[in-house]
Formats: structure tokens, C-alpha cells, sequence
């Protein structure tokens, strides 16, 4: 991960949504004692919290890339301690090998995800387990709508080289189970569609700003930046239309997440 990729601010504005998929992947990870976690792509630390109080009396390292994220992760007052690092070249440091190794919506930043979680997994040691979600929703009209608006004449240019998501080569739930069977693990493998109900202005855009459209954002300045804002606002407003309740507007925002748990056996 860049610091170009996370806003902190709009990150937490969406707190209880993005801290509930790592509650859901905490609570299957089957591990009474742990002596050292680490939370790769820590981010904010929300869900480095989640693994104090699960592990109260463990040594917890969150790993971000993000100064900023690290920043607020800092005076959270978790309990945990935090370092700044690339999960992609992330080791354990002598004395201080993780029995779990935990992953809230990160890997997907990392050039080869499968070989990034096989990578990891071999870190473990015998009985230890890498538990992480990642956002399967890359072929989903959110996605897309940024990657129509990124190749109109006018973005393609200042764009060219961001990294757009080819709907149809983002790893899934079997490539990842291959290469951590394949590596040893055993493994628990499934997906959940979280439909978020969002209110306010433009809700999915706002949703949006905080990961997915920071590279695109880190590109473009002053008009070219309200155009293209203003392209992507109406493509998701057609496929995310605001509906009435009797409370006032909202959009729902369904959004799919992959989870895995991997267990290193003792044998």
C-alpha cells in the first residue's frame, strides 16, 4: 500500500462498516493463546484493536505503509504497538514470530496476492494461522464505473499506469485456496455480501473516495479532478439509485468480501 491509497478521515467516516468484516473473520480464528500477532495493513488500527481485546495479553504489531494511518492507529490507545512497513517484503523480526497473522482488506493492494498470502503463511509456525478478507468486488458496476471514467479520452492520459482491476483476473476464492493447500494449510475459505445502507450526497462516491479512487485522485488537479469526479458521480448514481424509507433517503451498497483462515498443522 501508498499513502495515495488510504484517506484516513473518510476511511474511519465508514468505521462500523469496514471494522464488522474483520470482527466476522476474528471470531473464526480458533486460537486460545496467542504470544505475538501482527495486523498487516493496519491502517487506522480498528482492527489491530480487535486483536488486543480478543488476545489481551499477546504483543500486537500493526504494519501500515501510510504515515497517516499509522498516526491515528497511534493515539487509538489500543494497547498495540505499531510499525511502518511493506507487507510485500514484511518479515518477523528474531524472537517475535506471529502465531496468528491477520489481514483486514489489504492484500488486494499487493502485485500477486496469492503469492503474497502463500509467502505469508509460510512465515507461521506450527499450529499458527493467517486469517484476511479481501474486497471481491472488482467486476461489481463500482469498480467499473471508476474504470469507464478513467479511459474516457480526457482522464486516459493523466490515468495511463493507475492501476485498474481487470474484472476478470482478480484472484478468487479458489486461487487462494490452492496455493495455501498446496503450501500445507488447511483451510476456511468463504465469502460474505455485506449490503451497506449509506445516506447523504453521493454516498458510494464518498465510500469510494476513502481506498479505491485515492490513486486516481493522487493523479488529477484542479478541473480534470472535478471532471472526472463529476463522470464518476453519475455513473454510480445509476447503479446505485437512492430509494426512500420512512427515516428519508438512502443507497444500498452491496459489497463482497472473500475470507480466509489458514491453519499451519502441528503435524
Amino acid at each position: 500500500m501508498t499513502t495515495s491509497r488510504w484517506d484516513p478521515h473518510v476511511y474511519l467516516g465508514f468505521a462500523d462498516d469496514r471494522t464488522r468484516p474483520a470482527r466476522d473473520l476474528l471470531a473464526r480464528v480458533d486460537l486460545a493463546e496467542v504470544i505475538h500477532a501482527v495486523d498487516l495493513g493496519c491502517g487506522p488500527g480498528n482492527s489491530t484493536a480487535l486483536l488486543t481485546q480478543r488476545f489481551p495479553q499477546a504483543d500486537v504489531l500493526g504494519i501500515d505503509s501510510s504515515v497517516e494511518m499509522l498516526t491515528l492507529a497511534g493515539n487509538a490507545g489500543s494497547g498495540a504497538r505499531f510499525g511502518h512497513g511493506d507487507m510485500n517484503t514484511w518479515v518477523p523480526a528474531a524472537g517475535h514470530v506471529p502465531q496468528l497473522i491477520f489481514s483486514n482488506a489489504a492484500l488486494q493492494w499487493a502485485a500477486d496476492p496469492e503469492g503474497l498470502a502463500a509467502r505469508l503463511f509460510g512465515l507461521l509456525p506450527k499450529d499458527g494461522v493467517m486469517a484476511f478478507q479481501v474486497p471481491q468486488n472488482f467486476d461489481q458496476p463500482s469498480h467499473l464505473a471508476i474504470a469507464e471514467a478513467a479511459r474516457l479520452p480526457m482522464f486516459a492520459e493523466t490515468l495511463s499506469g493507475v492501476r485498474n482491476y481487470d474484472p476478470g483476473a482478480f484472484a478468487r476464492a479458489s486461487d487462494y485456496a490452492q496455493r495455501l493447500i498446496a503450501g500445507g494449510g488447511v483451510v476456511d475459505v468463504w465469502t460474505t455480501e455485506y449490503v451497506h445502507v449509506l445516506t447523504g450526497p453521493d454516498p458510494v462516491f464518498a465510500w469510494l473516495s476513502g481506498t479505491a479512487l485515492r490513486p486516481y485522485f493522487a493523479r488529477l488537479q484542479g478541473d480534470l479532478r472535478k471532471a472526472f469526479d463529476e463522470e464518476v458521480k453519475a455513473r454510480l448514481a445509476i447503479a446505485y439509485p437512492e430509494a426512500s424509507g420512512p427515516a428519508g433517503t438512502f443507497t444500498l451498497f452491496p459489497f463482497r468480501r472473500l475470507f480466509v483462515v489458514a491453519t499451519r498443522p502441528t503435524a
